[in-house]
């Protein structure tokens, strides 16, 4: 019985949810996620040099408030940090993505996907390089 009634409230949830959503997208009230640039070119990066990092920054050019929700990198060997906060319409916010070149010698390129209330699906953001 306990099942049945978190099974009911789970779909009473999520449909309201969905709802607050529709009713923001209608009435025109939504964050909308931009990025002044979508990848970045280490270039040379020497294996024993430690990890590298580049700081992308993020736009909220809606009219809610933007919440980065989660971020998530294409390998383990490349970490994503990003603001936790909800960024205001207007304001930016910080993704920063650390690529670790430790015994991976060669040329690299690795995604990040950023997900928020700012764009269905994922926003995906670009590193790439040559491990020397």
């Amino acid at each position: 019985m306990k099942r049945l009634v978190f099974v009911f409230m789970a779909i009473l949830l999520t449909a309201n949810l969905a709802v607050a959503q529709e009713e923001e997208e209608e009435t025109g009230n939504k964050a909308v996620i931009a990025v002044t640039e979508q990848e970045h070119d280490f270039g040379r990066v020497p294996e024993s040099g430690g990890k590298v990092s580049h700081t992308f920054t993020v736009k909220n050019t809606g009219t809610a408030p933007l919440v980065i929700t989660r971020v998530i990198a294409s390998c383990g060997c490349t970490t994503p940090t990003w603001t936790k906060e909800p960024i205001a319409p207007g304001k930016t916010g910080k993704v920063i993505v650390t690529y670790d070149p430790e015994g991976r010698p060669g040329t690299f390129t690795k995604s990040v996907s950023i997900f928020s209330n700012g764009k269905r699906g994922a926003y995906t953001l670009l590193i790439r390089g040559n491990v020397v």
